[in-house]
């Protein structure tokens, strides 16, 4: 096992660092010196990463490695470390490896033996989570959800139930479609914090319920575009019992009884609206199909 110093080791080091998700001045002075000191930066769009360095007069290496090219750009990354050489990682924005490739290009520096050290710096999940205003003090990073729908409230369903602050990351033209697949699975009164453009001219931190979501960004559409995170709060035990009973009994219902005809007797045994009891009536069927 290899014991590790972040400031000091005779053993070639592959740093992490992280760039700013916005504002320039994001950048730690030990970011810049790390990037002035190895032999190249490795990075996931060099045209960017360039412009980076311009504005703090670096003139480093660059080294084109993303998702498409590592199995040509690992090899060499290597090579340079076994050559007694440092080299740098940096995405485009925020952290290396956080919803960007670069997890096999870690886990064969450590297997040959070399320093993997992360620097810190600017985050855009940690940023929404503590300006929005739900529980820090248990978390979950989900990252990006799948980009078709069927999918998408799969994987919500899998979390449902989780009484954790769950933190996601989403393109702008899925947004709206993303949250209302929230309220499908989560219902329409879970808290939100919604996050966008963080640290930029626009930026925009509210926190609401669902619904109030859609509504929001169905009346600005100017909050469907740039980089969005959405920091949704945990589930609570009492919705989550009712929701499973509601479950459970619907299923029992569309066995012998139509969407309709099943909806309205949930309805009249559980005291809950018909339209509730119809439209997940409904969300059963299709995921059964």
């Amino acid at each position: 096992m290899i014991r590790q110093k972040s400031f000091e080791s005779d053993v070639s080091t592959l740093y992490l660092v992280p760039t700013p998700i916005g504002n320039l001045q994001e950048m730690t002075p030990r970011a810049l010196d790390i990037l002035k000191e190895v032999s190249v930066i490795a990075a996931e769009d060099t045209r960017n990463t360039k412009k980076l360095l311009m504005a703090y007069g670096i003139y480093t290496m660059l080294m084109s490695h993303h998702e498409h090219n590592q199995q040509v750009s690992i090899p060499k990354i290597i090579e340079r470390l076994e050559n007694g050489e440092n080299v740098a990682v940096v995405s485009d924005a925020g952290y290396p490896l956080v919803s960007d490739p670069g997890q096999k290009l870690v886990q064969e520096t450590i297997s040959h033996g070399f320093n993997v050290v992360s620097v810190s710096g600017a985050n855009a999940a940690m940023n929404a989570l503590v300006a929005s205003g739900l529980s820090c003090y248990h978390y979950l990073f989900y990252g990006f959800l799948d980009n078709k729908s069927s999918k998408r409230k799969k994987q919500l369903e899998e979390i449902k139930t989780i009484p954790y602050t769950t933190i996601f990351y989403e393109a702008p033209h899925r947004i709206l479609a993303c949250i209302q697949d929230m309220i499908q699975v989560f219902g329409e009164d879970r808290p939100v914090g919604f996050a966008r453009e963080i640290t930029k001219t626009f930026e925009t931190i509210k926190k609401m319920t669902l619904k109030e979501l859609v509504t929001f960004i169905e009346n600005d559409h100017n909050q469907e575009k740039g980089e969005i995170v959405v920091v949704v709060g945990g589930a609570t035990a009492e919705k989550d019992m009712e929701q499973d009973k509601l479950d459970k009994l619907l299923k029992r219902l569309l066995q012998d009884l139509s969407v309709k005809a099943a909806s309205q007797l949930a309805a009249d045994l559980t005291g809950i609206k018909k339209k509730v009891a119809y439209q997940r009536a409904l969300e059963l069927t299709q995921d059964n199909k």
